[in-house]
């Protein structure tokens, strides 16, 4: 996702944003490039790295803690985007089945027409006390710009098509207390949104419909409807993955693997 600083407006329901990267074909397994170590209490450092061979993907089914990138030194991780926008409300381990149900995997998100229609699932599969549908009947596209969620975000079995799924409705970043570490991965790799950590439980302070300002920069969340602020953890070294469109494009633009 190319950096871009998004303009505010007096409806939270429109804002600029720069178009969502196109999913790449060639993405077909969950790409190594980044690697985490299996400890998974202490922020993790993202490591870039030539891609070399792929293992056997297994089930994520248990809770992972957390799965984050600590911030960098270097001046090319730091971003200037911000977004602006609605704002939707979940609590803890939603999982991937939750973000996108199983019997919708077989669209092709490089294919524009699947992609779009995945973005009409996403979080379809959220249990029916969740009132407030995040897309609305015949829509492909969410009001709500931004996900705040509580722990273990994205538990589940691995599928790309989750962070997919969610970007391909309109979702800019989500902010959650903590991810599995899958979904955190994928996010990166697809480069479709910005996992990003809070501090606290933002879920518990945030409500469906709250206008919200991400300012990745300062690595703050603003709630406008409240008037609360909110400290939030820096994307760090995943940042200028994400900003490229996803590990792919970002190795190219390195130099890590040759330009088509």
């Amino acid at each position: 996702m190319a950096a871009s600083s998004l303009s505010l407006s007096p409806n939270p329901t429109t804002f600029t944003t720069s178009p969502k990267p196109s999913f790449s074909p060639s993405y077909q397994t969950t790409p190594h490039f980044i690697k985490f170590p299996n400890t998974s209490q202490t922020p993790t450092h993202l490591i870039v790295k030539p891609l070399t061979t792929h293992s056997p993907r297994s089930s994520l089914s248990s809770i992972i803690p957390r799965a984050t990138a600590n911030p960098s030194s270097s001046p090319t991780s730091t971003t200037q985007t911000s977004f602006h926008g609605l704002c939707y409300v979940v609590g803890d381990n939603i999982d991937t089945d939750q973000i996108i149900p199983a019997e919708y995997l077989t669209l092709v998100p490089s294919n524009p027409a699947e992609y779009e229609k995945l973005g009409s699932y996403a979080l379809i599969g959220l249990p029916s006390s969740y009132t407030t549908r995040f897309v609305e009947p015949n829509e492909n596209k969410s009001k709500y710009s931004i996900v705040i969620g509580g722990y273990n975000f994205g538990c589940g079995s691995s599928r790309e098509h989750a962070p997919v799924a969610l970007g391909a409705a309109g979702v800019a970043a989500v902010v959650a207390e903590s991810y599995a570490r899958i979904f955190f991965r994928n996010s990166v790799a697809t480069g479709e949104v910005y996992p990003l950590e809070s501090e606290g439980r933002i879920c518990e302070e945030c409500k469906t419909g709250d206008t919200i300002t991400i300012e990745l920069a300062e690595s703050r969340l603003i709630n406008h409807t409240t008037g609360k602020e909110y400290k939030l953890k820096p994307i760090g070294d995943a940042g200028p993955v994400i900003e490229a469109g996803g590990i792919f494009a970002y190795a190219r633009n390195t130099g890590m693997i040759p330009t088509k």
